[in-house]
């Protein structure tokens, strides 16, 4: 299945706080999108790997995506190094997306940061026909290199390249992320473990807060910002869409 936008995310759960908006209001618009997590979150210090496993999919549901895949990377220990370009590689040949939504740069947790290179070299490197990979088949696969690549912000603040009106999906996004119980603040979620940096009701606030910010930015209620390593270019100035008059 060839893709519009692909967001690809180092844990389960990061584009459902960095990007499910954009997704969800492509999606309305007749997109194709989809999603691939590098890892199942398995070092998280609330819940398991297969409880991840089952709210990503209750997500994937709540967002309407067209696919979403798991490429089973070690979280934490994962490099950005030939073996996993590889593996990433393969998957963006697999559903040849024009936008490619990615980690942060830099961020508070390392794996973030670590994720956002290797996704943009693997995004550069899948358009080199001399690397030769193949699907699942065995079948060689054509090189293919994403128009774009965009970092969502994640808990560090970055200036936006530019933010995207979320407002009429605004509360299913809020949806897509409270169906990790296991990991942010949850009446249902109720086993005896630690709180976290991420499972108190503030950290969600503070989420939401985030795309209000954004979203007065441009006179809306809500939107969410994005990074473009990649000058972006339009042809004509009926491409900008004024929205605070």
């Amino acid at each position: 299945m060839k893709l519009d936008i692909l967001a690809i995310a180092v844990h389960p759960d990061d584009v459902e706080l960095g990007c499910s908006g954009l997704l969800m209001m492509e999606k309305l618009h007749g997109k194709k999108v989809g999603v691939i997590d590098l890892t199942r979150g398995e070092l998280g210090t609330r819940g398991t790997a297969e409880i991840r496993t089952e709210e990503a999919a209750k997500a994937a549901s709540i967002m309407d995506l067209d696919v979403r895949e798991n490429l089973n990377m070690a979280d934490g220990f994962f490099s950005n190094d030939e073996k996993h370009q590889r593996l990433l590689i393969s998957a963006i040949r697999k559903f040849q997306p024009e936008i490619v939504l990615a980690n942060a740069l830099a961020d508070r947790h390392p794996d973030h940061g670590r994720a956002g290179k290797l996704i943009s070299d693997a995004c550069f490197l899948s358009g080199l026909r001399k690397i030769e990979t193949a699907d699942s088949n065995g079948n060689l696969q054509n090189h293919w290199r994403p128009k774009y690549v965009f970092h969502y912000i994640q808990d560090r603040y970055e200036n936006p390249s530019f933010v995207y009106d979320i407002t009429p999906v605004f509360e299913r996004k809020v949806e897509a992320i409270k169906a990790y119980s296991s990991q942010f603040h949850s009446t249902e979620y109720n086993k005896d473990e630690p709180q976290t940096y991420i499972s108190t009701p503030e950290f969600l606030n503070s989420i939401i807060g985030r795309q209000q910010m954004f979203g007065k930015m441009i006179g809306v209620p809500y939107a969410e910002g994005f990074i473009s390593e990649k000058m972006i270019g339009v042809k004509s100035l009926d491409a900008f869409v004024q929205l605070d008059t």
